[in-house]
């Protein structure tokens, strides 16, 4: 498992060498180990655990991820709000509900089987059922996730990109799939792909773990395997339908800013808290998180002022927020200019690629596979280039950083991995979910809207949606 505890022994060991000649580079390396250690914590035992000590809560590290958790959190909320701005504005409540739906549903799966499943000890894909209705997950930390917190608060982090992931997903099949096909399908994609993919690369004996990929806090997880599974689904669902003379535009990008700057608040617990402490690691993670998302912000308005001769609101809202997704699975391995890099090429690769929707024919609503899909690929892929250990000593040198190709292959089956779990496995659910329910809302019903006809509700008194009419005709059927 990267040889963890040794490096860290060996660290440690440099530094009482050249204690007594050489203090001052003595107090650096000890520096350096002591921030790497939550790495440590979150990779494999200490080995001060190793020799029986037992954990003991940290209050600095503890608050951190208390506040880390409840920043995920709200990314939740954000990501509502991001996406019901770029909607209709018959079907921005349907768009909120189905953010807001995941908070309820993932909550109590993650309870009930899906964190045990995740990271309890298991196979090399999934995990073990020890900790089914969080028996045995309580105040006392856990040695192998995390020494210095209580063992719950990581459940209770981790659950919290368990519910922002199959939310993502929502943006592609925006304003024509029923309410209850989507729950169901939500439930279902929680456990039968969420889950698998979370214990391979962050589960105790993980395939990907163990082979060395990298995955500071969700590339593959959380991005990849949303964004795969977004075109998937939209695919099956079709195009959205269009009257002669309705506007397609989003109906409120004032909302759509104002739920990209919650998520890039929330952004800074999602990598910061990956570092599973307060320390220079998680200082670290926040910084480039920052950096990553502005910078590919300016480059997509640089784009778009090059090809449309106009800077949008939306384009910036687009590119801050492929940013972040690319520096995701680096955001513990990569310094300030690295973040640059990885940055201005999420925005370049993931403008073309929903540029690529109008040849490729597929109605991907509001680009969650140019995002997300392709913006986490490169992110995972621009890891095995830029990674090094002068940043986090526990992690690999990547191929820009004299490494070789060894982590760049190790990063190309991670994706691999991703995409064919995400692919699959979507495909195969939105099967089953057709032959139960149907997954499309009728044509009535679409022209009418979803606020009205999935939830008897209007996202604004008074709104014009749809002749009276055919609303009626289309909720009472």
């Amino acid at each position: 498992m990267w040889g963890l505890r040794s490096r860290f022994a060996a660290v440690r060991a440099e530094a009482d060498a050249c204690a007594l000649s050489k203090p001052a580079a003595a107090e650096r390396l000890r520096r350096a180990a002591v921030a790497a250690m939550p790495l440590l914590l979150l990779m494999a035992p200490t080995a001060a655990m190793a020799q029986g000590d037992a954990p003991k809560t940290d209050s600095g590290d503890t608050a951190w991820l208390l506040v880390s958790t409840a920043l995920v959190m709200l990314m939740t909320p954000g990501l509502a709000l991001f996406y019901g701005g770029m909607v209709r504005a018959k079907n921005v409540l349907n768009m909120l509900m189905q953010s807001f739906i995941a908070l309820s549903v993932v909550t109590v799966l993650w309870i009930v089987c899906g964190y045990s499943l995740a990271f309890a000890k298991g196979s090399p894909v999934l995990g073990g059922l020890q900790w089914l209705g969080l028996r045995g997950v309580g105040q006392e930390p856990n040695a192998f996730y995390g020494a210095t917190i209580p063992h719950e608060l990581f459940m209770a982090y981790q659950l919290m990109f368990a519910i922002i992931t199959p939310a993502l997903i929502s943006g592609a099949v925006a304003d024509r799939m029923r309410f209850g096909s989507y729950l169901l399908f939500v439930a279902i994609w929680s456990l039968a792909v969420y889950v698998p993919m979370a214990h391979m690369v962050w589960g105790e004996g993980g395939y990907l773990r163990d082979l060395g990929a990298l995955d500071f806090a969700g590339g593959t997880v959380v991005h990849i395997t949303s964004g795969v599974s977004a075109l998937v689904l939209a695919v099956m669902l079709g195009k959205r339908k269009a009257g002669l003379a309705e506007d397609m535009r989003p109906h409120s990008l004032p909302m759509t800013l104002i739920g990209t700057g919650l998520l890039w608040f929330g952004w800074f617990g999602f990598n910061g808290g990956s570092a599973i402490g307060s320390n220079g690691l998680a200082a670290s993670a926040f910084v480039v998180t920052h950096i990553a998302a502005a910078v590919a912000g300016a480059v997509w308005v640089a784009i778009e002022w090059i090809a449309y001769k106009r800077p949008t609101a939306l384009g910036l809202a687009t590119g801050a927020v492929a940013g972040m997704v690319a520096i995701t699975p680096a955001s513990g391995f990569v310094g300030p200019l690295a973040a640059v890099a990885i940055g201005a090429g999420v925005a370049v690769i993931s403008f073309f690629a929903i540029r690529l929707k109008s040849v490729l024919k597929y109605d991907d609503a509001l680009d969650v596979f140019g995002v997300h899909g392709v913006g986490g690929a490169w992110g995972a892929l621009a890891t095995g280039l830029f990674a090094s250990k002068a940043v986090n000593p526990l992690g690999a040198d990547g191929l820009l950083a004299g490494g070789g190709f060894a982590l760049v292959i190790k990063q190309l089956v991670g994706i691999g991995v991703a995409v064919a779990v995400a692919a699959v496995g979507t495909l195969l659910i939105g099967l089953l979910v057709k032959a139960l329910l149907g997954l499309r809302v009728t044509s009535d019903e679409e022209d009418a809207g979803l606020d009205l006809t999935q939830h008897g509700e209007s996202g604004y008194a008074g709104a014009s949606t749809g002749s009276e009419s055919v609303a009626a005709a289309a909720v009472h059927g």
